[in-house]
């Protein structure tokens, strides 16, 4: 989950926004997961994951639905729909997921444990932001380009960092 947090993180620090890609990334994710929680058997909990599940897509639809004259509440409104969509349906259909393919995955954990885990994972959230917004003091305008992302908002002039070549 950590892994599949950061980049979202992270971006939203350092631009100040959540790109496309990651949007339809969590989005395909979700209902390739929904199909398989789908197919299982019925139960209370397949309901709450297919819930949760769906999430993404109605974001989606809801692109789809609004017209591009909307008010700036309903703006602000599905931006914020996105930004739940992306930032708590990546890890919950990571987990999801990982429970669907290895089922035994949460079962032995006691639910201290899944509390430590989950907060280790929002740790490694926020301190993606806090490296986000903070890039200009450990990263350079070049290191941006030669991964072929744009520059953010007040990068650090200058080549590559030779340590992340």
């Amino acid at each position: 989950m950590s892994i599949a947090l950061w980049w979202p993180a992270f971006t939203l620090g350092a631009w100040g926004t959540l790109f496309f890609d990651q949007g339809l990334t969590v989005w395909a994710a979700s209902v390739g997961a929904l199909v398989v929680v789908l197919i299982q058997p019925r139960g209370r909990k397949r309901l709450w994951k297919a819930l949760a599940l769906l999430v993404p897509s109605l974001w989606v639809v809801l692109l789809f639905v609004v017209v591009d004259d909307t008010s700036d509440l309903l703006t602000g409104i599905l931006t914020l729909a996105g930004l739940i969509a992306a930032v708590l349906g990546l890890p919950v259909t990571i987990w999801v997921l990982a429970r669907v393919v290895w089922p035994e995955f949460g079962e032995d954990i006691p639910w201290s444990r899944r509390l430590i885990v989950l907060g280790a994972v929002l740790l490694i959230a926020v301190a993606s932001f806090f490296l986000g917004a903070n890039q200009s003091r450990f990263l350079t305008c070049g290191d941006f380009t030669i991964s072929g992302n744009s520059e953010p908002p007040g990068c650090t002039p200058g080549p590559p960092d030779i340590l992340f070549e």
